[in-house]
């Protein structure tokens, strides 16, 4: 078993952060002892947007989601996650 430094006492979140962009985890941790965590209800934050669309464009875009069985609003997330990736 490896000796570790202890982690140090962080004032602010901001603080933390600059720490840890300049240390590596290693030498604080002791990953060893690690074990897989599961987070199943963990949810990506998201944040509502409002975008004005033609309504023909809309249209076009219910139908299309309406023929894959999916709701509008999630295949053009699934449309524009393809086109940034």
């Amino acid at each position: 078993m490896r000796k570790t430094k202890p982690v140090p006492v962080f004032k602010s979140e901001a603080e933390e952060r600059k720490f840890w962009e300049k240390h590596g985890s290693t030498d604080y941790i002791d990953w060893s002892k690690a074990s897989p965590a599961r987070f199943p209800n963990l949810k990506p934050s998201t944040t509502a947007i409002s975008i004005r669309l033609p309504s023909g464009l809309l249209e076009q875009i219910k139908i299309a989601a309406n023929k894959r069985d999916v709701p509008y609003q999630s295949l053009i997330k699934m449309w524009l996650a393809e086109k940034i990736g």
